[in-house]
């Protein structure tokens, strides 16, 4: 992969499993009625105004399947596209065209809906100085793909997955006891180099969080006149982030909270697709 978050893990197998899926034999009905090469090109094509995101990905499904397939692209991931647009053209044997079809459509829209739901999202923040975080509410296996698409979105990563960073929520809170012996427990645990962020449900929480030394102190469902609270409690002494339940609808109203990040699940578990299709197939002229 070309893209360079993409290729911090090996993408290609996971596109194989999505390839296997498919096709767990042969794809039946392509064989049926096309039984030996034959060259063909279709065209990739636009069906809703929105962010393109992931056409590596789309043309990696079909080089996977055939290395000889050309993968011909008039677009770059980031661009604002719109309905009826030429994105690009595929030319191979038409078994390949056929059978990679869905599973690298899937890819494309999957992560060009959450690129173009992120772009909306962070365009609500603009100008306001809080920066827009991904969760790990990911699809299970899709996770580089959709992270690298709230990226593509102007949004920012959290943590990649428990091994990238401590948060201790309520469940490691109660755990441990209290959230000052959380904090301690992670002190001596974790590298200096660590930063620890503490979930908080109220003002109480807050303040222990901030006594106890958390780097981050996460706002977890307040409401917004609570969170000014909290952020006047913290006055800079933590960086600051809210989240639950945040989505284009209500972040409006976090805006003017003075919190440091605003972290929204609903940029990967709730984008939907943008529409996206292959037209024309066509056997190419001999």
């Amino acid at each position: 992969m070309n893209d360079p978050v993409i290729a911090t893990v090996n993408c290609d197998n996971l596109i194989k499993m999505a390839l296997a899926e498919d096709i767990t034999s042969e794809d039946v009905s392509t064989n049926a009625v096309i039984r030996g090469y034959v060259r063909g090109n279709v065209r990739l094509m636009c069906k809703q105004d929105g962010v393109i995101c992931g056409l590596k990905v789309f043309e990696r499904t079909f080089t996977l399947l055939d290395p000889a397939t050309e993968v011909r692209l008039f677009a770059e991931d980031g661009d604002e596209v719109s309905a009826g647009q030429l994105l690009g053209e595929v030319s191979g044997d038409i078994r390949v065209l056929l059978s990679g079809e869905r599973t690298a459509l899937n890819f494309l829209q999957r992560m060009s809906g959450i690129a173009t739901y992120t772009r909306r999202v962070a365009e609500l923040l603009k100008g306001s100085g809080t920066r827009l975080l991904d969760t790990r509410k990911t699809t299970p296996n899709m996770r580089i793909f959709e992270k690298y698409a709230v990226r593509v979105g102007g949004g920012y990563n959290h943590r990649y997955n428990l091994s990238d960073g401590i948060l201790l929520k309520d469940n490691h809170i109660g755990a441990a006891g209290s959230i000052k012996r959380a904090v301690e427990m992670a002190r001596e645990y974790a590298p200096f180099v660590r930063k620890i962020e503490v979930e908080v449900e109220n003002l109480d929480m807050c303040r222990e969080a901030l006594e106890a030394g958390a780097d981050i102190i996460m706002l977890d469902n307040m409401t917004p006149e609570e969170m000014k609270r909290a952020v006047a409690l913290i006055d800079g002494r933590a960086q600051t982030e809210c989240s639950g339940n945040v989505t284009m609808e209500n972040i409006k109203s976090i805006i003017d909270t003075g919190v440091d990040f605003v972290s929204s699940g609903a940029l990967t578990h709730s984008a939907p697709i943008l529409d996206l299709s292959l037209k024309n197939l066509r056997p190419s002229e001999q």
